[in-house]
């Protein structure tokens, strides 16, 4: 049966069933891992339809110590959120920071369910921001595979660890840059028409999907961006193709990927109730307006269930689900509308009711007036094995200005609360918080705002 017409019930009978077999395995001698700590026992996970459901999803103690440190930090500090592994050190941790074994030993002190990494590492990693660019240049392909997915890989296939439902998110704001920002557009880059001749983006996701996937308890989730990145028309399905191109390089298959993550890291509103996208005012269609912009989606739910049905049609299999990002894309507090804007035309219209008060949708950087969104919950709806927090609130999405580091961290200008803006998000205004750290360090001021602006209100 296909997501799109599973019930709760059937969700609950499945994982009646799946605890039954487990239980049956136990007894017939079946693997079995010890928890680190408890000196119990624990079957191997069993596969399942969605690792979200009935899951208990590991809560990153690194992460919860700086969450429960903030003012009102208490309210959230307890919610699971991704491990970043975005740089070949991050495997063995180190400097008063976990690695990755580390981070599994204790999801089994705390008898967790499953486990959330970030796989982000890619040669010339996110070739259209520098916030976020990485360690690895254009051609060490070969380092990639060997040095950090190969290493991920052994230690996720540790029998230790076969009690835990892992989940890898695969290689963020990659592969839709493939088909938006190259080939004499007005939003390519150099970095990104290299990454496409050189095929390296593709060639270390089939890579890492082969290996992250010949091990049974891991689940792999492609980032597949979101509505305001690829729900154009020419977009769309091109990124689909793309996808599935990636997915079967390497010697890989579509059967490595159980399902995408959309909206990671970003801010797009998971449902924006006050305008749909065949609303007419005056004559003309919100798609006119100057927000929606000829897009075909108003918001990441639409987007993600109708981009599962492309994935589909292209190949991929029917039963894949969708992950949501919803860690930043609240939109609460006093700015939010509570109704439509005035009828008098398309833009006051979608701009009166719109939840995203973004400048552009297409800002991506410590956006000013965000909060945390709907909390992490498993198959809220068709098609959706999870809503997530994949990017742990609070951690930055890059300086606001250069700052010299060992990370290999760039400067963009698009976290710059003083920048005009680029082709990318319209020239408009960068809408970023000033004085933010380096991608992934904590910006306690973000988290504030966040927690501010929650939606729904903590």
């Amino acid at each position: 049966m296909s997501r799109t017409h599973r019930t709760h019930r059937t969700h609950r009978r499945h994982r009646t069933l799946l605890l039954a077999l487990a239980t049956v395995l136990a007894a017939a001698g079946g693997t079995t891992v010890a928890s680190a700590g408890d000196g119990g026992t624990r079957a191997a996970a069993a596969r399942v339809d969605n690792p979200y459901a009935g899951a208990k999803v590991y809560v990153n103690p690194e992460w919860s110590r700086k969450a429960a440190a903030e003012p009102g930090g208490t309210a959230v500090a307890h919610q699971p959120t991704g491990v970043w592994l975005d740089r070949i050190a991050a495997i063995a941790g180190g400097n008063g920071t976990m690695g990755l074994r580390a981070h599994l030993d204790t999801a089994l002190q705390q008898r967790a369910d499953l486990v959330q990494l970030v796989i982000y590492n890619l040669p010339g990693r996110d070739c259209a921001a520098l916030a976020s660019n990485g360690e690895l240049g254009p051609t060490e392909i070969d380092r990639y595979k060997r040095d950090y997915i190969d290493p991920i890989a052994r230690i996720l296939a540790d029998p230790k660890y076969a009690g835990l439902r892992i989940v890898t998110t695969v290689e963020i704001d990659s592969l839709p840059n493939l088909v938006t920002n190259t080939g004499g557009r007005p939003t390519a880059t150099p970095q990104c028409d290299v990454m496409k001749a050189n095929g390296n983006y593709v060639k270390g996701i089939g890579y890492a999907l082969k290996q992250l996937g010949a091990v049974p308890n891991v689940y792999n989730y492609v980032d597949a961006g979101h509505h305001g990145w690829i729900g154009w028309d020419d977009n769309f399905a091109a990124s689909a193709q793309v996808m599935h191109q990636a997915a079967t390089a390497e010697g890989s298959t579509v059967d490595n990927v159980h399902g995408f993550i959309t909206n990671t890291a970003n801010y797009s509103a998971l449902k924006e109730d006050h305008f749909r996208i065949d609303d007419t005012v005056g004559g003309r269609s919100v798609r006119q307006s100057k927000w929606v912009d000829w897009n075909r989606y108003t918001d990441e739910l639409s987007f993600a269930q109708a981009f599962r049905n492309q994935l589909v049609s292209t190949g991929f299999r029917p039963g894949i689900g969708m992950l949501i990002d919803t860690s930043r894309n609240g939109w609460g507090g006093t700015a939010r509308p509570t109704g439509p804007g005035p009828a008098t035309d398309v833009d006051a219209y979608v701009n009166g009711g719109r939840y995203d008060r973004r400048i552009h949708i297409g800002n991506w950087c410590n956006q000013s007036g965000a909060g945390l969104g709907e909390r992490p919950q498993a198959a809220p709806a068709a098609g959706v094995d999870a809503y997530v927090w994949m990017k742990p609130p609070g951690e930055s999405d890059g300086a606001s200005r250069e700052i010299p580091n060992n990370e290999g961290k760039g400067f963009d200008r698009m976290c710059d609360p003083t920048y005009t803006g680029n082709p990318r998000n319209g020239h408009n205004m960068s809408g970023a918080l000033p004085n933010a750290p380096l991608s992934g360090h904590w910006f306690s001021a973000q988290f504030q705002e966040l927690l501010k602006n929650a939606h729904p209100r903590l």
